[in-house]
Parts: structure tokens; sequence; C-alpha cells
């Protein structure tokens, strides 16, 4: 079964740097779109970041400049580099693979991770 796990979650002060991963297996991973999601608590999932099988990138406006998303084909893994990070970038960050071209909404996506877990001190 297709299983998607992330890491690289944790506390970092406001105008650091976090480096997320999702390891994906049980999926032929150059066949999906690769998004990342958040949630903050007592706010509705939001999309982040997709990555497209082209590779090509598309990115939420509250995080356009300071986060990049992008993917290893080889090892089956897609990152998400968090810089300059605010305390309202706190959420649990979640991976999911799509089949869609360029999916931006939750409904779009197959498979999602656990979440792992963001917090921004200021």
């Amino acid at each position: 079964q297709v299983q998607l796990v992330e890491s690289g979650g944790g506390l970092v002060q406001a105008g650091g740097s976090l480096r997320l991963s999702c390891a994906a297996s049980g999926l032929t991973f150059s066949s999906y779109a690769m998004g990342w999601f958040r949630q903050a608590p007592g706010k509705e999932r939001e999309f982040v970041a997709v990555i497209k099988r082209s590779s090509s990138t598309y990115y939420a406006v509250s995080v356009k400049g300071r986060f990049t998303i992008s993917r290893d084909t080889a090892k089956n893994t897609v990152y998400l580099q968090m810089n300059s990070l605010k305390p309202e970038d706190t959420a649990v960050y979640y991976c999911a693979a799509s089949s869609s071209l360029v999916p931006t909404r939750g409904y779009e996506y197959d498979n999602w991770g656990q979440g792992t877990q963001v917090t921004v001190s200021s």
C-alpha cells in the first residue's frame, strides 16, 4: 500500500530554517504530483506547495519566496525547505500525493502522510 512518511519537523526560532522530508513507497513516485499542506490549531488545512510530475512548482502566496519544494525521484522523496520562518508558520505539515496535474486542493490528493509538527517561536 502507499505510505508517505514525513520527518524533519521541530522547534525553531523565528527567522530560522527547517527542512522537511517525505519518503514515499508503494507508488510510482514519478507519476505523482507531490504536495505539502499544513494545519494550525483551530484552523482549516491549507495548501503550501506542490511539485508537479514535470518538477515545476507552485506555492501559496504566504510562503512564496521563503519555502522551496523539491523532489528526488531516485530516493522517492519530496522535500520542503523552509527559510525565514515566522510564528504563523506553526502547524502540522502533511505530505500528500496526487494523480492530478496541478493539485492545490486537498480533495485532489489520493494519499496522505501522518504529519510532522513545526513550531516557530517568537
